[in-house]
């Protein structure tokens, strides 16, 4: 019989910093250790704190740590360590359901309203540790009464980390990225004295080995959603991804194509809720389709943290939307419809872009408080299909008939194929065997 065995570690939940959340202990010489009471909690640090010297600004401060003792009166001394802050964040979800509430953690009926958490996101270093915390922590409090649920999250998402080629100079001192150039033969130098650096291989980013970015200058550079866009469609959300100076220049021109594509149309655009033309051109009635497939597409990708491929599905929209010059009949109305879509779509990516084009489409309502948009149904179904043609089960070509056609009209159109005439050789095929939509088998 399957059974589930926690195994929760040992855990020091004490730090020699500052920041964090006070132990509310009191050492006495007397009493040994004096838990605070309770009308004297929260514990609050000092704000003139010091730290010109090493070690922890709360041992060095003269008078917080100095108190009486609760039990025996006596001079004693607070504890100067404070809580790992995974101890904080192990409950603090159950303190979101009643932020304001001053005079206890939370209430219990408003965190029952609430609770469990409906999906957590977190980085691969938390998808254990803090993830079993949380868990020891909502099954502790729920003994003590202070919850009625035993788990605190109902699902479960683990993000990958962003990484960056790490860099070494000849002293072994690492380098920060800002601080290297290539050069000609394709190795790295220190830009100002042309000292070699070794590149090493792309890892986490951490302040350890200098392989960082400062947000500062991609934000000043490209722009804060150049920089979404780009970490959101490089890869699945799941997995590592690396950071590149060529990802981030990419993302910031189709920032720009799509901003020049809205702002300034090929054709007059007709106003916003304008009824659909009695008759579309071959072009704009394909766009009008692969419209409504990308909004049905694109909602269920983020729904599923899909968002590289949203991403990638709205950039095909616009694509397609580009080829519309406005010459034929009805492209005029179905831009402006795949313009506010693709605005709409975006938004979550690209607010701050986003919000721009709803207002140069004419809307005085913001974006973020406007419907996502829904998909036409009957709009989701191609009036044709690509259907693989095999000759003795390899493939040979695709043919392009209608979703409903019958199985005669799909074999005589994979029989007209010439490498299936040419294997033929004026010789009827033994079989065809026809699979609606998908393939059509030609045995010879």
């Amino acid at each position: 019989q399957g059974t589930v065995q926690f195994r929760l570690r040992d855990w020091g939940v004490s730090r020699q910093r500052y920041w964090g959340c006070p132990i509310p202990v009191i050492h006495c010489d007397h009493c040994g250790i004096v838990p605070v009471p309770n009308d004297q909690l929260p514990v609050t640090l000092p704000e003139d704190v010091s730290f010109d010297k090493s070690g922890n600004p709360l041992d060095h401060h003269p008078t917080w740590k100095h108190v009486d003792c609760p039990r025996c009166g006596k001079p004693a001394r607070r504890e100067t360590d404070t809580f790992d802050t995974f101890m904080e964040s192990s409950w603090y979800f159950a303190r979101f359901c009643d932020a304001n509430n001053a005079d206890t953690g939370f209430d219990r009926n408003k965190a029952a309203h609430w609770l469990p958490v409906d999906q957590y996101v977190g980085g691969i270093e938390h998808a254990v540790l803090h993830l079993l915390y949380s868990r020891f922590f909502t099954r502790a409090l729920k003994d003590c009464g202070y919850l009625d649920v035993k788990e605190p999250f109902e699902g479960l998402f683990t993000q990958g980390m962003i990484c960056h080629e790490t860099y070494r100079g000849e002293d072994g001192k690492w380098l920060l990225p800002e601080e290297v150039e290539k050069d000609e033969a394709g190795g790295y130098r220190v830009i100002g004295s042309g000292k070699a650096v070794r590149a090493g291989r792309s890892e986490k980013m951490s302040k350890s080995k200098k392989n960082v970015v400062d947000p500062g200058s991609i934000i000043g550079n490209y722009g804060a959603d150049a920089a979404r866009l780009f970490m959101l469609s490089d890869s699945p959300p799941e997995r590592d991804m690396d950071w590149t100076e060529s990802g981030i220049e990419g993302a910031w021109r189709y920032v720009n194509r799509l901003w020049r594509m809205v702002t300034e149309p090929p054709v007059s655009l007709p106003e916003s809720g304008t009824p659909p033309p009695a008759e579309f051109s071959g072009k704009a009635a394909a766009a009008h389709r692969a419209i409504h497939q990308a909004i049905d597409n694109v909602t269920r990708d983020l729904e599923g943290f899909r968002f590289n491929v949203a991403v990638a599905r709205i950039r095909e929209l616009t694509n397609q939307l580009a080829e519309l010059d406005g010459s034929g009949a009805g492209e005029g109305w179905v831009l402006r419809e795949g313009f506010e879509a693709v605005a709409r779509m975006i938004g979550p990516m690209m607010p701050h872009m986003a919000e721009e084009l709803w207002t140069s489409l004419g809307h005085s309502a913001i974006l973020a408080e406007t419907a996502w948009p829904e998909a036409d149904p009957t709009l989701l179904v191609n009036d044709t299909v690509t259907v693989a043609v095999q000759i003795n089960g390899k493939l040979r070509g695709t043919i392009d008939i209608a979703h409903d056609a019958d199985r005669d009209i799909a074999e005589a159109a994979a029989l007209a194929l010439p490498k299936v005439i040419e294997s033929l050789d004026g010789k009827a095929p033994r079989k065809v065997i026809v699979v609606p939509n998908r393939i059509v088998n030609v045995v010879v």
